[in-house]
């Protein structure tokens, strides 16, 4: 069946909404890096591969997929994107991270153009220009006193950079190699990392905390949901589209720890949240009368 145009764009607007209340939980777990890298990876792992396994219609076929080295890919990039965003919060600042993750765009971009010879319009790149000022204005507005380069705050932009480019590389190869069995593959990955994080904390025994509902509900339900979209998404539209939509979790996300904790945002927040949402919306816009008058 025929997928209206607009398809990729509106799976990959639920996802992005979807993930934006996970730091807000995160919060609210206090746990440390390796515990959520744990709990997450466990549970959004378990969950995924339990779906898969019950609705799946050809399981030997996907895990024939699953084997290939575009799901292998997948699974490995997924693997590295969970533990480099859970240590990277656990040892640098997070303003530090965000803006590295918010490279994701420029990534998907120029991995499109190199691996599949898709073209990127003007208008993405200059869309991709304005969120990043934007996301920048949002982030550094946190910290009065600006931030610093030292040792933690390098390590954090790396890890934010390695997040980044994974993210990008699962998103085009799932649009490159269509006979990827998401399910699997990400879930195969985001369980791997829980077993790292588990390995990484000492064992089962040291991930123990006063709230675990919040990163139960994180890993079983926002992560799971949020990832499945946005990955199937990526099949459906262009890969700097979906990254693009993601950001939206860097700018509400504060607005969602404001509302739980009560962490105001500062006006630098509010202005760059503007700049953000306000670009999505016009490149938003004039894609999807692009794409309407392209399938007409």
């Amino acid at each position: 069946m025929r997928r209206h145009p607009l398809f990729g764009l509106a799976l990959a607007a639920g996802g992005a909404l979807a993930l934006t209340p996970d730091t807000l939980f995160m919060r609210w777990s206090g746990l440390s890096g390796v515990q959520m890298l744990a709990w997450r990876g466990l549970l959004m792992g378990a969950l995924l591969l339990v779906i898969w396994a019950v609705t799946s219609r050809a399981p030997r076929a996907e895990l024939r997929q699953l084997a290939s080295r575009p799901g292998i890919a997948v699974a490995l990039f997924h693997f590295l994107n969970a533990t480099f965003f859970s240590l990277g919060i656990a040892a640098a600042p997070v303003a530090v991270v965000l803006i590295a993750v918010a490279t994701v765009p420029v990534f998907a971009a120029i991995f499109s153009w190199l691996l599949m010879g898709e073209p990127t319009r003007p208008a993405t790149w200059v869309t991709i220009a304005v969120v990043l000022g934007g996301i920048a204005l949002a982030v550094f507005g946190k910290d009065a006193q600006g931030i610093g380069l030292n040792a933690a705050a390098l390590l954090g932009a790396l890890a934010g950079l390695g997040v980044a480019v994974m993210l990008a590389l699962t998103f085009v190869t799932l649009r490159a190699h269509g006979g990827v069995p998401i399910l699997p593959a990400i879930g195969g990955g985001a369980f791997l990392s829980g077993l790292f994080g588990v390995a990484l904390s000492g064992g089962p025994a040291a991930l123990g905390g006063e709230a675990l509902w919040a990163i139960w509900i994180a890993g079983g339900i926002i992560l799971p949901v949020s990832f499945f979209a946005l990955s199937l998404a990526s099949r459906y539209t262009h890969a700097s589209n979906v990254s693009l939509l993601m950001l939206l979790e860097t700018v509400l996300g504060p607005a969602w720890v404001w509302l739980g904790t009560g962490e105001r945002p500062t006006p630098q927040m509010v202005l760059g949240g503007t700049v953000v949402v306000v670009s999505l919306a016009v490149y938003l816009v004039h894609t999807g009368r692009r794409r309407m008058r392209a399938a007409a």
